[in-house]
């Protein structure tokens, strides 16, 4: 990994969902991407790692991945950049989900940034590439630090597994063709931090996984 990119996985809230803080070893600048819950302990983990906070990054807009996002632009003065806006009506239906599902109560956002396919977000003095991943979500997007081949991929793929496609508006085709088409391209060794769940490599994804694996899709 780019001795510059530094990363802690935090996993929030009852579903396990990892959060991670990411930030600039030379700067000490960095951010948070998926904050869905949790929000006085993801400020002390920033706090301990000496970092300070400059956005909130998001891959998707369920609720476990941004429910403290709102509360912790407001607390904190940050921006948040992401998802794609094809996940804006996820992002609005926030209130209502957090009470179906029995967690603390979640306001909606707007991000400063809505994020499409070829955009690149900043960290300090990183720099992330943002490939647009639908099928999970519509909207769903990753962070690929090209340098440390690291990829932040929210609930796209999983050790072993891949994202659920029965919410609405998502579709088992598109999260295939996203895992194909657009993240094993990157490169065997590329290491992704999913959404939940142990890291893993592409690589060991494009071997053994048994939905989206050389094997299972018969290349």
């Amino acid at each position: 990994m780019d001795a510059k990119l530094q990363v802690e996985v935090l996993p929030v809230t009852a579903f396990q969902q990892n959060c991670s803080l990411v930030w600039d070893a030379v700067s000490g600048r960095g951010a948070l991407v998926d904050a869905g819950g949790e929000p006085a302990r993801l400020i002390e983990a920033a706090q301990a790692r000496g970092v300070t906070l400059e956005k909130l990054l998001v891959t998707h807009g369920h609720l476990d991945h941004i429910g403290v996002v709102a509360e912790l632009a407001e607390k904190l003065g940050l921006p948040i950049e992401g998802p794609h806006e094809d996940d804006a009506f996820w992002i609005e239906l926030l209130p209502e989900v957090a009470r179906q599902y029995g967690f603390p109560p979640a306001r909606s956002f707007t991000p400063q940034r809505w994020l499409q396919h070829g955009d690149q977000v900043t960290v300090g003095g990183l720099c992330f590439d943002v490939i647009h991943c639908p099928g999970h979500t519509p909207g769903h997007v990753v962070f690929h630090h090209r340098p440390s081949r690291l990829a932040i991929v929210g609930d796209v793929l999983f050790q072993g597994s891949i994202g659920r496609t029965d919410f609405p508006r998502g579709n088992h085709a598109d999260l295939i063709r996203s895992i194909r088409d657009r993240l094993f391209p990157l490169g065997d060794d590329i290491t992704f931090v999913p959404g939940h769940g142990p890291l893993s490599t592409f690589g060991a994804e494009r071997r053994s996984n048994p939905f989206v694996g050389d094997a299972a899709v018969g290349s």
